[in-house]
């Protein structure tokens, strides 16, 4: 599923740079996920380098977008067709 930034960001912004997707980007109140483009870092790395690098722990798997990984990887394969 993709993921989100919870109330508790502290507007840090080391998650931005992470994204392979560009999926994450400063919002009014803090750092949100365009759920059309988080694969979860399906297919680049092991893990979510925005979760791995988030200070305070606000990322968390949205309940409001399942996905499975098959199509997390789906998704990074159509984002990243050109290339």
């Amino acid at each position: 599923m993709a993921l989100t930034i919870t109330e508790e960001c502290i507007n840090c912004g080391a998650c931005e740079p992470e994204c392979p997707n560009e999926a994450i980007s400063e919002g009014d109140e803090y750092y949100q996920v365009d759920h059309e483009h988080c694969t979860e870092c399906v297919g680049f790395h092991e893990a979510p380098q925005c979760i791995e690098v988030c200070p305070v722990e606000c990322i968390i798997p949205d309940p409001d977008h399942p996905e499975s990984h098959e199509e997390l990887q789906q998704k990074k394969e159509r984002l990243h067709a050109d290339g």
